[in-house]
């Protein structure tokens, strides 16, 4: 019998969790704990960390897990390594589902860096309005740029004052349309943005926009993982869980 624990938080573990109980496949989806009002699965759903790769061990022989799907973002490093040292020790199977990054194509204007750091040290020394797309845990470093007017989109309230001078929040979850991303960076005189390469189709509006704009865009790339299997649809996870589903329209 399969028990199946969906590391999840993104949009692809979201059709994940849907296609799974249609199947009628046993199954538990976890939720990192980072929003407020995550969004409601057909699953039995937790929320919180596990305690590390001993606790996230812990749980799946507690739980009787037998595959372990780790659908979580792609920057989501240190939960993604505990996944596979806590599989391993436990000799769980895992797969993970992981969209691909984006390319880079003609008419795009990125300069890549390897973290938040060196984001911030990437931004112009004169004063610019800049589109933060990289989630709240992550502009600390930013704070050391005070002269620039930055515009955030996060998917809950802040809660608490940011430590950016002159910040102005957006409070909204996506998908997001090419012609609203072309609006808010329009009405905004957004002249850099700032977004993780997470790939997939949900956050990508933001750089086709900076594309048809000709805005250059500070591009993170993805922390590096150790080797695991991964697929990038549903239907490679539901065909390695032994279940094959008509995903529909």
């Amino acid at each position: 019998m399969i028990r199946a624990l969906i590391l999840g938080g993104t949009a692809d573990a979201n059709l994940l969790a849907a296609a799974i109980a249609r199947a009628g496949i046993d199954a538990v989806y976890s939720y990192g704990g980072r929003t407020a009002a995550p969004a409601e699965q057909p699953l039995p759903t937790r929320i919180g960390g596990f305690g590390g790769i001993s606790g996230l061990a812990d749980y799946l022989r507690g739980e009787g897990i037998t595959h372990v799907i780790d659908a979580t973002h792609p920057f989501a490093a240190e939960m993604s390594r505990n996944a596979i040292a806590a599989c391993a020790q436990t000799t769980t199977p895992l797969l993970a589902l992981e969209r691909a990054p984006w390319d880079k194509t003609s008419g795009d204007h990125w300069i890549e860096v390897a973290d938040v750091v060196a984001a911030a040290a990437a931004l112009p020394d004169g004063r610019a309005n800049v589109f933060l797309a990289i989630g709240r845990q992550h502009i600390a470093p930013f704070v050391a740029r005070p002269q620039h007017a930055y515009t955030l989109r996060f998917v809950d309230p802040p809660g608490e004052t940011l430590p950016l001078p002159d910040a102005d929040v957006i409070v909204s979850r996506g998908p997001f349309t090419l012609e609203a991303e072309l609006e808010m960076m329009r009405a905004r005189r957004i002249a850099w943005i700032v977004a993780r390469n997470s790939g997939g189709t949900g956050a990508r509006a933001k750089i086709d926009a900076a594309r048809a704009l000709g805005l250059p865009v500070i591009m993170i790339t993805r922390p590096l993982l150790p080797e695991r299997p991964r697929v990038e649809s549903v239907g490679d996870v539901m065909e390695w869980l032994g279940h094959r589903t008509c995903l529909g329209a």
